[in-house]
């Protein structure tokens, strides 16, 4: 675990140029980085960049539509008085978000662009290919924005992982008093990704941030990565929205008292 004293430093890569398909983000960031990237650094890269990287635009003249192909599950569905529709879905990386992370902002027109096919390798390749070029052992983090249950405003969250551990397993040591910790678990992957995003910035054109003090959480590059953050269906306490929850409570206590055919 980190002393207490630990310094944590974060600050952003200036000159990342504008990626497009097939751009080499190993070689990009290895640039902007100028031989300032030390072993145990962490770099939290916005997903966006990533899947410009890949390719991953879709031609939609209907962002709608491409929400709906990956949509795997409706959670909660509200239109506001406007008309506007509201969508919380599991898309197919199993995240719970809405619009299925589908983003229009800064893309040509009539696409949209998609999430990366799979961002724990995406972040395992970069972290791969930072070793092997520059001599340093990062981890890598592939953060994309996302809301929180029952509380206003985004926050960055972590969708893909290389090299890095994403949680902070502290069940079975002791607090401060000697209390024993049973179910302490820190997100650190989410609490690193959020941390760099205070120096990335939404509009800064900013897209990948250095963290530096937590060389502790770096490691292998087959450590398990952020998909093992998804919650499983069947621990989900909250796999509904109220209303659509309350309905399905509904039909079905309705159905069992139905009069049955004579």
């Amino acid at each position: 675990m980190a002393s207490a004293r630990t310094r944590l430093t974060v600050w952003p890569l200036d000159g990342i140029p504008e990626i497009t398909a097939g751009t080499d983000l190993v070689d990009v960031i290895a640039t902007a980085a100028t031989g300032d990237l030390a072993d145990g650094d962490i770099l939290v890269v916005t997903s966006k960049i990533v899947s410009k990287a890949e390719g991953r635009f879709v031609v939609a003249d209907d962002r709608e539509d491409a929400i709906t192909a990956e949509t795997v599950r409706v959670v909660a569905s509200r239109t506001s008085p406007t008309g506007a529709t509201t969508r919380i879905v599991e898309n197919r990386l199993g995240m719970v978000s809405a619009a299925a992370g589908v983003d229009a902002s800064n893309t040509p027109e009539g696409t949209v662009l998609l999430l990366p096919v799979d961002p724990d390798a995406s972040a395992r390749a970069i972290a791969g290919g930072l070793r092997e070029r520059l001599g340093v052992e990062v981890g890598v983090i592939v953060s994309d924005t996302l809301g929180r249950a029952w509380r206003e405003g985004q926050t960055d969250h972590a969708i893909g992982a290389g090299g890095v551990l994403v949680f902070e397993d502290l069940r079975g040591g002791t607090d401060a008093e000697g209390r024993p910790l049973v179910v302490t678990m820190p997100c650190v992957g989410d609490e690193l990704a959020a941390a760099a995003d205070l120096v990335k910035g939404k509009a800064a054109r900013l897209p990948v941030a250095v963290v530096r003090g937590r060389g502790d959480l770096v490691g292998p590059l087959d450590l398990p990565g952020a998909r093992s953050i998804v919650r499983p269906l069947e621990r989900d306490m909250f796999r509904l929205g109220a209303d659509e929850a309350y309905a399905e409570g509904f039909a079905a206590g309705a159905a069992s008292v139905a009069p049955h055919p004579a």
